[in-house]
């Protein structure tokens, strides 16, 4: 009915599409024109549209969702022509435009009655689960639970905290899963690695090692590359060490799925997925997220539709911020505005859809990751107007998935988790008028060229986009191009952290042979009032952090020499942290870690981000756990979590505990508050 009444309404509103011939009928025939013609394209939706998609699933995501609007054309074309009463016509344009109005009006209605009738939604997901179970041989649902690890991408604990506060009079900015919080759930805060970004955080999280990755990108002197967390082909190679090094395939190896990751977590089910997105085969294409999404033609529909809007809030709200000149503010122009409308919609949509028919169809672990966060929050800041709207929005996906959960063929336990948070500042270059790499250059005598190269500010959703378009890696561009007579050391960055190497001396260079090389380098390295710390390798005393003043720390004994410890400014656990990193085969040179205010955690970053992480200062180390009650505590209370190994370890205990429930721990006295008994917001963790 209602799809025959768009068709009417569209017919009286646009030229090139009508439901009568050229003398004119009676709106009887015109009415029933209508109906045929609807009830044809319905029918013909059901039956050949998921033949299509399946067909065309072979071809890139984006290029997937365009030709979603022509291949529905097509349909309602063809629906037409085959109607044997009445005058229906339209030409192949307007055609998209009708079939995507239809399926957009036909999908709302369907939403509503679902929304209406929460019996009809539940017996709807009981008739895609068992058709989902009779396909996979299996006629009942596993009785144990299932988990899924949703990932809110560079979400930090503080920022989480006050999202799940109520201000006075209102409601909290995250209201389900502040919902989650006070009744099921336990929130826990973790300490990153140094690297605290998502290649080394996501490594270790599913594949239980993230040894020998020293940040995001870095420069590796025997083959002369640059590995990028976020390039396909260095993170297959990454997960390629990591499982040699476990011996394990990873923390979805049994039955598990990954989407959105950098990483497979060793699951055979995928959906943008970095590491497989280079290689072709049945095994890493991502037909099952897809088409979980596709197989709705008015999906396509209502993310073009949103994105598109996003593009133009990018717009509207980047323009506002030039107006009343707010700093700081990096630029947000050329391809940023598409970018993150793939992350905050397209990526969203797909991973949201996939992680759904997850469930529906029984898998055991699921983890997901949604970056919109993370993006909008390096142009805007952690705290910003725009990325508040993210969360609000990230907010209403977990509660769709929750609501989901509540309601799927087997018990699912839902557990959120980031990867690490993000620290405000204006960049390096901003503050000090000058790159690291030209402060390098002009520290080893080397001459400073007008414009230096820059690294590319580090985005998971810009290499998921490209992934999504198949297109070829960017390669090459992290490594400055200079003539080989004025050929310096290779600088690099990862958010507030920077990377210096000597190509051309192989071998990790020592303190005493820098500054034998290069003898006003390290000097002007610590003394700049942006720096806070270096770290070298000494032949007389191991790893050594430097600061100003003289200043050193000696990782091996601890040892302080100076008046202070150049490290007492970036918290407790700095000195591991660093030692641990040190100790890596691919340490560079040279590791420079941002100034960072101890009033405000503000750092410095390196690339061209307001809200960045990759080293140590400020909010960035600082990560969170939101788990349920029924599942044991994380660490004993007391102790802390640090590194994304440990989490790796307490995920696989929780695996453990779901497929053996009588073996669940109740939760402690400590841990176990209901509504009544709510830990308040301003507690320590």
């Amino acid at each position: 009915m209602v799809s025959t009444l768009t068709m009417l309404v569209l017919a009286g509103v646009l030229p090139d599409f009508r439901l009568q011939s050229a003398s004119g009928d009676s709106a009887t025939v015109i009415g029933v024109t209508a109906a045929a013609g609807a009830g044809a394209f319905g029918l013909l939706s059901a039956l050949v549209w998921p033949l299509l998609v399946r067909a065309f699933l072979l071809v890139p995501a984006l290029v997937l969702g365009l030709l979603v609007f022509f291949l529905n054309g097509s349909l309602l074309w063809l629906a037409l022509s085959l109607v044997p009463y009445g005058s229906g016509s339209t030409d192949p344009t307007m055609a998209v435009v009708v079939a995507a109005a239809m399926s957009a009006a036909s999908s709302a209605t369907n939403a509503f009655l679902a929304v209406r009738d929460d019996r009809a939604y539940r017996r709807r997901l009981a008739r895609i689960a068992v058709r989902r179970q009779r396909r996979e041989g299996r006629h009942e649902p596993p009785t144990t639970p299932g988990t899924v690890f949703l990932q809110l991408d560079g979400l930090g604990y503080e920022v989480l905290r006050e999202a799940l506060e109520a201000p006075e009079g209102g409601e909290p900015l995250m209201p389900a899963v502040a919902a989650l919080y006070g009744r099921t759930h336990r929130l826990t805060r973790w300490r990153t690695d140094w690297s605290s970004q998502t290649g080394a955080s996501q490594l270790g999280i599913l594949h239980g090692s993230n040894e020998d990755v020293p940040a995001f990108r870095w420069y590796e002197k025997e083959s002369g590359e640059v590995i990028v967390s976020n390039r396909p082909t260095s993170a297959a190679e990454l997960q390629r060490r990591a499982m040699e090094r476990t011996g394990d395939k990873g923390l979805l190896a049994q039955d598990g799925a990954s989407r959105g990751n950098l990483f497979t977590g060793g699951a055979r089910q995928v959906a943008l997925v970095l590491s497989v997105a280079a290689r072709r085969g049945k095994e890493t294409r991502s037909r099952a997220g897809y088409f979980a999404y596709f197989s709705d033609p008015a999906n396509a529909t209502r993310t073009a539709v949103s994105f598109a809007a996003e593009v133009v809030r990018e717009m509207v709200q980047s323009t506002r911020a030039l107006l009343r000149r707010e700093r700081p503010r990096v630029g947000r122009g050329g391809l940023y505005p598409f970018i993150r409308a793939f992350a905050t919609v397209v990526e969203r949509d797909v991973v949201v859809a996939a992680v759904l028919g997850d469930m529906l169809s029984c898998r055991t672990a699921v983890y997901a990751d949604l970056v919109g966060y993370d993006e909008v929050a390096h142009h805007s800041g952690p705290r910003g107007r725009d990325t508040r709207q993210v969360l609000r929005r990230l907010d209403r996906s977990v509660q769709l998935i929750a609501k989901v959960a509540a309601r799927a063929p087997r018990p699912y336990r839902l557990v959120l988790l980031s990867d690490h948070g993000q620290s405000f500042g204006e960049t390096f270059e901003e503050a000090y008028g000058l790159s690291l790499e030209e402060l390098v250059r002009a520290g080893s005598g080397l001459q400073v060229p007008r414009r230096a190269g820059r690294t590319a500010s580090g985005s998971e959703a810009r290499a998921s986009a490209r992934a999504a378009l198949r297109r070829p890696e960017e390669r090459g561009q992290e490594v400055p191009r200079m003539p080989d007579r004025d050929r310096g050391p290779v600088v690099l960055a990862s958010g507030n952290l920077g990377l210096i190497s000597f190509p051309d001396v192989p071998g990790r260079l020592s303190r005493e042979r820098i500054e034998e090389l290069r003898p006003a380098l390290l000097p002007t390295l610590t003394e700049h009032q942006g720096i806070g710390f270096v770290l070298v390798r000494s032949d007389r005393h191991g790893p050594v952090v430097l600061g100003a003043g003289g200043c050193e720390h000696r990782l091996l004994t601890g040892e302080v020499v100076g008046p202070r410890d150049p490290l007492a400014p970036f918290g407790p656990g700095a000195a591991q942290a660093v030692a641990r990193t040190a100790q890596f085969p691919h340490t560079p040179d040279i590791m420079v870690n941002s100034a960072c205010d101890p009033a405000t955690g503000a750092v410095h970053a390196f690339e061209e981000q307001v809200g960045s992480h990759g080293g140590l200062g400020g909010e960035q180390s600082h990560a969170f756990l939101l788990s349920p009650l029924e599942l044991s505590a994380p660490v004993e209370p007391g102790e802390e979590l640090v590194g994304a190994e440990a989490i790796h370890r307490v995920l696989r205990r929780w695996l453990t505990e779901s497929a053996e429930p009588h073996l669940v721990p109740g939760p402690s006295p400590l841990a176990a508050r209901g509504p009544e008994r709510k830990q308040p917001l301003s507690a320590t963790p």
